[in-house]
């Protein structure tokens, strides 16, 4: 049978290849022997899905697996965003959860993602015992799957909740959405297809959703909010003269934003300007922790502001280790996926795109104001992401050159190197580079931050051609 593997965020496969509901029930069937010995096993485990081809079906399947074991479940009752899940473990005192979901990867894609009691990605030593197990469940090993999924339901094992609906319920406590309402906002939210289709319009109905019917194609795009998959949006706002538009991925917990104007503004700017709405306007203080992908504007910000800073391998499942365990204010990675204080150690694109909406309110600016406030502040500071699809052969001759060193790249002198995740790159002149594998598709990311999107441009061409 084919091998398991998680990488940064959950295992995942490609649909009827690897992704199949017998791999499905060896993965759920060593997650239920894994929660069983949890001090809260006996509250059960919680499992919800996004919007991609059969999601349900799996979710499904998963669920009459875990409760073969003895285990109960509690399974959304629809699809359901990714931090909706989260949120509901530490609600309902499960032992974990499951997230049947591939993210942004394209539909062909599936993936099962465990979450931990405290409602954030589980820890990256138990993903290992989790990985560990399904790798020994052999096809004989499933035949002890006797009980259906409706049996199990009559008998109580297995029931449905509403998440989405406790979802939203937080998110209004959360967020100043009256304040929001009386400003007027123009809002559009670009759900590509994803999971988070349907919920911004219940908590503000005069927002404007795109991409919010069921489409496990995604449109052909990849449910990733990027410059590259948002040319809709971007033309949709300032043709419409809106406020802002707003996009979530294929499970709803990173998010993109667009400005008035129509230009994208990108992870990078978001991280920034968020540090600065908790820190400057509701004067909340703590470390600042980031992924090794994120740019140098909160660097800038945390030396300003007198805030630790923290600097970690890539995947969230890093970051909310250490925020569950330390008084952090914000902690996020280069994606869109960022988690702050206050909320739950967990990446919700939903709920960092109405924070947008509530700072744009509390400091009367427009979004394209706020990152011209952000730049006048930090300097200009542009950050280009090429992803290489690849080979596994080529991918080892790529970070093969690149661990005997380098010392330039397109005349730019290196001053030192960070090996935390991948080769990260240092420039004696300002700027950095970073190359490194993916750890959820078969990929080579190149990623570079300069001074000017000349230097930028120039750097990842000579990197990429190397």
């Amino acid at each position: 049978m084919e091998k398991i593997k998680f990488g940064t965020d959950g295992w995942r496969g490609v649909i009827a290849q690897d992704y199949t509901f017998d791999n499905v029930s060896r993965v759920a069937l060593a997650t239920a022997r894994f929660y069983k010995k949890h001090k809260k096993a006996k509250n059960g485990i919680m499992i919800g899905y996004d919007t991609r081809f059969q999601s349900a079906e799996f979710a499904e399947r998963a669920a009459q697996v875990i409760a073969n074991t003895g285990l109960k479940v509690t399974l959304s009752d629809g699809y359901c965003p990714t931090p909706a899940l989260s949120l509901a473990i530490p609600e309902f005192k499960a032992a974990g959860g499951v997230v049947i979901t591939a993210s942004h990867n394209p539909s062909r894609y599936n993936g099962f993602k465990l979450k931990a009691d405290f409602g954030g990605p589980e820890e990256v030593e138990y993903v290992a015992k989790v990985e560990r197990e399904a790798n020994k469940i052999s096809q004989k090993s499933l035949g002890t799957i006797k009980k259906s999924f409706d049996d199990l339901s009559k008998k109580g094992m297995i029931k449905k909740a509403n998440l989405r609906q406790i979802y939203i319920d937080d998110l209004k406590k959360k967020i100043d959405i009256e304040s929001i309402k009386r400003a007027r906002l123009r809002i559009v939210h670009d759900a590509m297809y994803g999971a988070g289709q349907g919920i911004l319009q219940q908590i503000l109905p005069e927002a404007v959703v795109i991409h919010n019917e069921f489409n496990p194609s995604f449109g052909g795009e990849h449910p990733e909010p990027i410059a590259a998959h948002l040319a809709e949006l971007m033309k949709f706002v300032p043709n419409g003269n809106y406020s802002v538009g707003l996009a979530t991925d294929g499970d709803a917990d990173r998010i993109g934003a667009v400005d008035e104007h129509g230009n994208f503004v990108g992870p990078q700017e978001i991280y920034a300007l968020l540090l600065k709405y908790y820190y400057e306007t509701k004067g909340l203080r703590g470390e600042v922790v980031k992924t090794v992908s994120v740019g140098e504007m909160p660097d800038i910000l945390a030396k300003k502001f007198g805030l630790k800073l923290t600097e970690l391998p890539v995947g969230f499942k890093h970051v909310a280790s250490v925020m569950i365990s330390r008084d952090v204010l914000i902690g996020g990675e280069e994606s869109g996926g960022v988690g702050l204080k206050g909320h739950i150690p967990e990446r919700d694109g939903l709920f960092l795109g109405l924070t947008l909406c509530e700072m744009m309110v509390k400091r009367e600016k427009t979004l394209g104001e706020l990152v011209k406030e952000l730049f006048n502040q930090v300097g200009q500071h542009v950050y280009r992401r090429i992803d290489v699809r690849t080979t596994e052969q080529y991918k080892q001759k790529v970070l093969g050159k690149l661990k005997k060193g380098l010392k330039e790249v397109a005349g730019h002198k290196i001053d030192h190197v960070l090996t935390i995740d991948g080769f990260k790159y240092f420039f004696a002149d300002g700027g950095w580079m970073l190359v490194r594998a993916s750890g959820t598709e078969p990929l080579i990311r190149y990623y570079c931050e300069a001074e000017s999107k000349e230097k930028v441009d120039k750097i990842l061409e000579a990197i990429t051609n190397l």
